[in-house]
């Protein structure tokens, strides 16, 4: 229904910073519940972090709270996760996702549209 598309990964030492962006098309952008995930080879995709339809609301996995910012520009359909004083341990690839629902979720089967995903890797 909508489709999501990633940019802005790369190498970062740690203690740097990246933005990501989800530039969204097909859909209704406003009407989405927009959230970041992250996943490891090997491990089960990890929730960092959603956004409501108006962007009032945020939540954030403990392991990043109060060093990743999501936000949205609905004028724009773009989505943005703001990575400051990354850790080895935040390298993954990164998925943005949109869920069809005014309620925010975390988990992973809750949100019906993935993008292809974003290397992130920091170094130590």
């Amino acid at each position: 229904q909508v489709q999501l598309v990633e940019s802005g990964g790369g190498l970062v030492q740690a203690g740097g910073s990246l933005s990501l962006s989800c530039a969204a098309s097909g859909g209704t952008f406003i009407r989405y519940v927009m959230g970041w995930f992250r996943q490891v080879p090997g491990k089960e995709r990890e929730f960092v972090a959603a956004i409501s339809w108006g962007g009032a609301t945020t939540i954030y996995a403990d392991s990043v709270k109060g060093r990743f910012t999501i936000s949205r520009d609905n004028a724009q359909n773009t989505v943005y996760l703001q990575m400051n004083s990354l850790k080895p341990e935040d390298t993954a690839v990164y998925y943005c996702a949109a869920r069809n629902a005014p309620n925010i979720a975390t988990a992973a089967g809750n949100f019906g549209s993935w993008g292809q995903g974003t290397q992130v890797t920091v170094s130590s």
